[in-house]
């Protein structure tokens, strides 16, 4: 497969679906937006307490729900009380997202695990297998990315990674996921770097592989960055070519 044919950097992908005032990011809502327009998705998962994959960005529940606690911490019954940003919008689970997808646009799948590898990778790779639409999986964790290495190498796999100034991160860590330096063990297929930041020494190395910059939020943020990445995934505008 030539991944520079693929859908990773035909179009434009919508970060945590095309959402917008009606449309919270990570919703039913803003996949069903971003099937209508045509555009891939961006999207989060995470494991909760009963194993349930669910699709939802931070780690605590207060930025999207307005109450306090954390999002490992619920089961599935409890979605439904969760909603976003005051819409009619609960946290989706990653099984209805699929079904609400179905193949109609290629799906990125960030995965988020800062704990061991391997139960949520393990559940999302059964539930994938049995998707029939198009689907690649990134994380800013090397770990994961080596896990579909060796477990799902037919799955596309890409390393996320950025510059995180102000970001609460140990300095090893930043100075890992800026240089990439654990690449030759999560052997990615694409990499996506933070646009504030391209170009960069640190991913000219990589020039066989795709390029994705995120997350892009205008027309001019576009224009600056595709000149130097293959793709971009972006929020809150809609690029113009």
């Amino acid at each position: 497969m030539d991944i520079f044919k693929s859908w990773i950097v035909e179009r434009c992908i919508a970060h945590r679906g095309l959402h917008n005032d009606v449309f919270p990011e990570n919703s039913l809502g803003a996949f069903q937006n971003a099937i209508d327009n045509g555009y891939p998705v961006e999207l989060d998962v995470h494991i909760i307490s009963d194993g349930t994959l669910v699709v939802f960005h931070d780690d605590s529940l207060s930025r999207m729900t307005g109450k306090d606690g954390y999002l490992k911490n619920l089961t599935k019954d409890e979605l439904v009380n969760y909603h976003l940003q005051n819409s009619k919008y609960t946290i989706p689970t990653f099984e209805e997202v699929l079904k609400l997808i179905n193949g109609q646009v290629p799906i990125l799948i960030e995965v988020k695990n800062t704990n061991k590898v391997g139960l949520l990778e393990q559940k999302l790779y059964e539930m994938l297998s049995a998707y029939s639409g198009e689907y690649a999986i990134e994380s800013f964790n090397p770990y994961v990315l080596e896990w579909f290495k060796k477990n799902a190498p037919n799955v596309l796999r890409g390393q996320l990674a950025g510059f995180f100034k102000g970001e609460k991160l140990s300095f090893i860590k930043k100075f890992a996921l800026k240089r990439m330096v654990l690449n030759k063990i999560a052997k990615p297929d694409f990499i996506a770097y933070e646009a504030s930041h391209l170009p960069n020494r640190f991913v000219r190395k990589y020039k066989t592989l795709p390029l994705l910059a995120w997350t892009v939020r205008s027309q001019k943020e576009y224009l600056k960055v595709v000149q130097y990445c293959d793709n971009v995934i972006f929020e809150n505008f809609e690029p113009k070519i």
